[in-house]
């Protein structure tokens, strides 16, 4: 059974890995990774809890007899809930800032970025987009900020060779910049949460790889635009029929918003509490500065029509799924002893963690970056606080997502708004994210370990 479930979940990577060839969503097949592998794992529960967790078994079963159902019964509780809550913790957080973001764009707060673009120059529109997208996905997940900046640029940029470019220069920002804090990317959080690693040293460890790994290919591919970029400037949109926010209220609410997200991890740090709290104590906050700001329209029926972008929220809902179901794919595989006996036989030929930041890389290239990662992170779940392998691991598997494009949720996105071939992805833009992400991993090399 232990290699019935752990051929599901290789099939499940599989098919992840060449969504962009068979087009089956990676979230189901997530989903249906976990699901099936934890009914199996539960029908030969007796094995495995007798060889995994005997003591707390009989602990649990405090004298009494063993039969299939108390099995089934601990299992649920103590074994089942415990991944759920984990996935929980990650789902949450990705849900309160997806609504913190809705929030904000309802009431016109990134209307200024769409100013900041108004330039003719190509390279200037770069480094501004580039720039803005790095420091939005920091505080944001990356899939949020590559699907909001996209969408601003394809209202701007009609040349579609240009928008190729520039949306490349928006998914590399968004996960460089996303993989510099431990709010900004899954995988920073599921290692944040799981007291694996602080968010100052984890950010400060990450903070010169990841620049170098953004700021190398943006420049290299702002070699490619002309002088002058083809931009249609169009109207700012009209905010009467579901806002009247004067510039400061929405000042107030982006602060109100965006500074909260900052405050969580100290949040975290006082209190102790999972950082998905803390995000949600921003959205009540926001959501009651929300209702006061917009009062006079709390009893019109306009305030019932206000449309979230279709492809903000779908994309964002299939990555929560995704994150679920990969979590508990990865659990139930973890609970059989599998990824126990494969890290025993990796870490008695490979010492560095140097090496595994590479692997991660070069498997999260083809394969998802998220998966990649947890797949990393439960190998060796016994490396102490802030340890050199979970950055390394975070950092190549982000940087690896760069390399083809559809090994990250902000590369695929782009793929399928513009319809990029991945072959003219990864000659224009992929070798060049692999010379930044070297370049990074090289300086993070002797930062780190030396």
């Amino acid at each position: 059974m232990t290699l019935i479930i752990v051929a599901i979940l290789v099939i499940a990577f599989v098919l992840i890995a060449t969504e962009n060839v068979t087009n089956i969503n990676k979230a189901a097949v997530a989903i249906f990774a976990g699901t099936v592998g934890w009914v199996l794992y539960i029908c030969f529960g007796t094995d495995f809890v007798m060889s995994q967790h005997a003591s707390d078994y009989t602990d649990f079963l405090a004298g009494a007899v063993p039969t299939s159902t108390a099995v089934k019964q601990y299992i649920a509780r103590d074994i089942f809930l415990k991944y759920v809550g984990r996935a929980s913790e990650i789902v949450l957080f990705l849900l309160a800032t997806m609504t913190i973001v809705e929030i904000l764009d309802n009431n016109g707060c990134f209307d200024f970025i769409r100013q900041l673009m108004r330039t003719r120059k190509s390279k200037k529109m770069l480094w501004t987009i580039a720039i803005v997208t790095f420091l939005i996905s920091a505080n944001l997940d990356n899939l949020t900020t590559t699907v909001m900046m996209l969408t601003i640029m394809h209202g701007m940029i009609p040349n579609r060779r240009q928008r190729m470019i520039y949306g490349s220069v928006i998914v590399i920002a968004a996960n460089c910049g996303g993989a510099l804090t431990v709010i900004g990317d899954p995988t920073g959080l599921v290692l944040w949460n799981a007291g694996f690693v602080s968010a100052t040293n984890f950010s400060m460890s990450l903070f010169l790889p990841c620049i170098i790994a953004w700021a190398v290919p943006t420049w290299w591919l702002g070699l490619c635009l002309p002088e002058r970029a083809d931009v249609e400037f169009s109207t700012m949109p009209y905010r009467g029929d579901d806002t009247r926010l004067n510039i400061w209220q929405r000042l107030l609410m982006l602060f109100v918003g965006i500074g909260g997200l900052w405050f969580i991890p100290s949040f975290h740090n006082i209190t102790k509490l999972s950082p998905f709290l803390g995000a949600l104590c921003v959205l009540a906050v926001l959501w009651i500065v929300n209702e006061v700001v917009n009062r006079k329209l709390l009893h019109a029926d306009v305030m019932t029509q206000r449309r979230v972008p279709r492809v903000l929220q779908y994309g964002v809902i299939q990555m929560m799924l995704y994150v679920m179901g990969i979590m508990l794919a990865i659990g139930v595989v973890s609970e059989t002893g599998a990824m126990q006996w494969v890290w025993q036989e990796i870490s008695a030929n490979i010492q560095s963690t140097w090496a595994f930041g590479i692997i991660a890389g070069a498997i999260s290239s083809v394969l998802d970056d998220f998966a990649t990662a947890m797949s990393f992170i439960s190998l060796n779940p016994s490396a102490g606080l802030n340890d050199s392998y979970w950055k390394f691991i975070a950092y190549g598997s982000a940087i690896g997502g760069n390399l083809l494009g559809f090994g990250s949720m902000s590369g695929l996105a782009l793929i399928k708004a513009e319809r990029l071939h991945v072959g003219w992805y990864f000659k224009n833009v992929g070798l060049k994210c692999l010379v930044g992400g070297m370049l990074g991993l090289i300086v993070m090399y002797f930062t780190i370990l030396k």
